[in-house]
């Protein structure tokens, strides 16, 4: 089940609909009382209120209700067609009635179905995007298709583990438990810490207690640092403005 854009054309017959919005306003409705093609369905959400919706099967290009593919359009006001409470969704779920409905391999879907399924698409979006942001899944720039896919279950691991660690209450320590490495040392940081130094690391202080700056290292130092050769600049004022000398 995907969404269409509204004003997506495709190809058709001069005298039927070129667009899903434009097959949408050519089914029939009087109003809530005499729908015509339209059927009312009545979506729940979170907080516990309810919003009656309208949907219909529309027929575009290859779309239809016999079609494999369906065009279903779900809105709160099949007049109007808002653009923001309209849905144009196409969908490969089979019609109740539809004569192919026997082969296929999904089972058959009412509208309201249809509606319900592509109603939890804004949580799962939501909760995938603040995950993906969350996790770094979207860490994977210029990298191959597999790299990616190896990329998305280190991080799907390295989460589930962290999950389970988290929540996990903490066990009893076994104190009988037999060592596994009898014959090796104390693990790093198990062992007794060593006194303070007793003498001064450096005996005095530099000549210039600044921050450092790169104007204050010698010029070799900073050209062994980029793998070029040392060309000292002739004396004279600098860009700002101050005199230089050679060292």
């Amino acid at each position: 089940m995907v969404a269409l854009k509204p004003h997506r054309g495709t190809w058709a017959p001069a005298d039927q609909p070129h667009t899903a919005i434009e097959a949408a306003h050519s089914l029939t409705w009087h109003d809530a009382k005499r729908p015509g093609e339209w059927t009312p369905v009545e979506r729940h959400f979170r907080d516990g209120h309810t919003e009656t919706w309208w949907a219909a099967d529309a027929c575009l290009g290859g779309y239809g209700p016999d079609s494999p593919c369906r065009l279903v359009v779900a809105t709160t006001d099949p007049v109007g067609l808002p653009e923001k409470a309209t849905w144009y969704l196409a969908t490969n779920l089979p019609h109740p009635d539809a004569p192919h409905h026997a082969p296929s391999p999904y089972p058959p879907a009412d509208l309201a179905e249809i509606v319900r399924l592509y109603g939890l698409r804004p949580w799962i979006e939501q909760s995938y995007k603040q995950i993906k942001d969350e996790l770094g899944w979207a860490d994977f720039q210029v990298r191959s298709d597999r790299a990616i896919r190896r990329h998305q279950t280190l991080v799907n691991c390295a989460f589930s583990f962290c999950w389970d660690q988290w929540f996990a209450p903490p066990g009893p320590l076994d104190a009988t438990a037999p060592d596994p490495c009898p014959d090796e040392g104390p693990e790093r940081g198990t062992g007794p810490v060593p006194p303070a130094p007793t003498a001064l690391l450096a005996q005095g202080i530099t000549r210039h207690p600044l921050l450092a700056h790169p104007r204050h290292h010698p010029q070799p130092m900073v050209a062994s640092l980029d793998g070029q050769k040392s060309t000292p600049r002739p004396p004279g004022p600098d860009r700002r403005g101050h005199h230089r000398t050679r060292h």
